[in-house]
């Protein structure tokens, strides 16, 4: 049997855990977003301008910075229960182009409102 106190105290802590998750999420949204700009601008002076001797590692930053975005918003959608659909339009976010500050902006209006983070 659970007092009121505990049941208080478990709300507080998954609230917590909610919002360092969104926190994570957020972060991560916009660091790939930029990635992802990073990433098409390269790929404009490589493949139109015609630029050589770039960076051979930007799109390898982009896809790492895309596999944590990745991790961190299956976390968040498991901590808040989002439904497959939602999630999977999250994940597919990180690469669109500016799609993933439109869809972070979103998400993060959504969580707080539904969960008082």
């Amino acid at each position: 049997m659970s007092s009121a106190p505990e049941k208080t105290q478990a709300s507080a802590n998954k609230t917590q855990k909610i919002a360092s998750a969104l926190l994570r999420y957020r972060v991560l949204a916009y660091v790939t977003g930029i990635w992802l700009l990073v990433l098409v601008a390269e790929m404009v002076a490589k493949y139109i301008l015609k630029i050589e001797n770039l960076p051979t590692w930007i799109p390898v930053v982009h896809g790492w910075v895309y596999i944590v975005y990745l991790v961190l918003t299956v976390d968040l959608a498991i901590k808040v229960r989002w439904p497959a659909s939602r999630t999977i339009g999250t994940l597919l976010a990180g690469t669109v182009p500016f799609l993933s500050f439109y869809v972070e902006h979103k998400r993060t209006k959504q969580v707080k409102a539904d969960f008082g983070v």
